[in-house]
């Protein structure tokens, strides 16, 4: 490897960690004002390294609660992931209900007495988080409420538990929503103007901001700010 080809690897490095570290202060940012989280430790415990994120659950006699179920699924998962406190391994719905009897659990119902042990020997997990879709008002002013739960596979011990309502009608909440989103964007263009400058793109324009807007007129794009903001509170690695 040539020196402008080291020196290229270096720089790309120190940027990816760079954004690692603003996503970090972001979430930081994010969880502020959350008052109904349950942690039995600050800390994650070690043996916690793979855990299975169940399909996201709601009451699906409610039709606004069933579509926003289908929508928000990959926003809950990718949220998690992002986190990296662990590997995460999805269980799909037919899995799930061959195995423990129902395609979606909230945690809230009387699991079956083999319910950990199933999973345990499908997906090989540690823990089981467990997301419920409380809330869902998909029309300005946005509300969309989640309740989660990480519970230890082999001990059934809860280990974190969040239930939160965002209300973008809430000047307060309003105003995270936008900060969690200029973060975003910010990260993303310093990102690509970047890379097209190092590797000689043809096309050198910033990419475009989009207006902050957005965030609080999109179900998916308000419900990844309010997941990554309940997330943040799990316990740190």
């Amino acid at each position: 490897m040539n020196f402008f080809a080291r020196q290229r690897l270096f720089v790309i490095c120190l940027l990816l960690t760079g954004g690692i570290l603003l996503a970090g202060r972001m979430n930081g940012r994010a969880e502020e004002g959350l008052t109904n989280v349950f942690v039995t430790s600050s800390f994650m415990p070690l043996e916690i390294r793979r855990v299975v994120l169940l399909p996201l659950a709601c009451d699906e006699s409610r039709a606004d609660l069933a579509d926003g179920c289908e929508k928000l699924g990959p926003v809950c998962q990718a949220e998690l992931i992002r986190t990296k406190r662990f590997e995460v391994v999805s269980a799909d719905a037919e899995t799930l209900r061959i195995s423990t009897g129902k395609s979606s659990w909230t945690g809230a119902e009387t699991l079956p007495e083999n319910f950990f042990t199933s999973l345990n020997q499908v997906y090989g997990c540690d823990a089981v988080v467990f997301c419920q879709l409380t809330t869902l008002h998909a029309y300005p002013p946005l509300a969309i409420g989640w309740r989660m739960k990480l519970v230890d596979s082999h001990t059934k011990k809860i280990l974190w538990a969040a239930d939160e309502l965002f209300d973008a009608g809430n000047p307060e909440t309003a105003k995270n929503a936008q900060a969690y989103q200029s973060h975003l964007q910010q990260t993303d263009v310093k990102t690509k103007t970047f890379f097209q400058r190092l590797f000689t793109y043809a096309d050198r324009r910033t990419p475009p901001v989009a207006d902050q807007w957005d965030i609080l007129n999109s179900p998916r794009f308000f419900g990844r700010y309010a997941a990554a903001s309940v997330l943040a509170t799990l316990p740190k690695r």
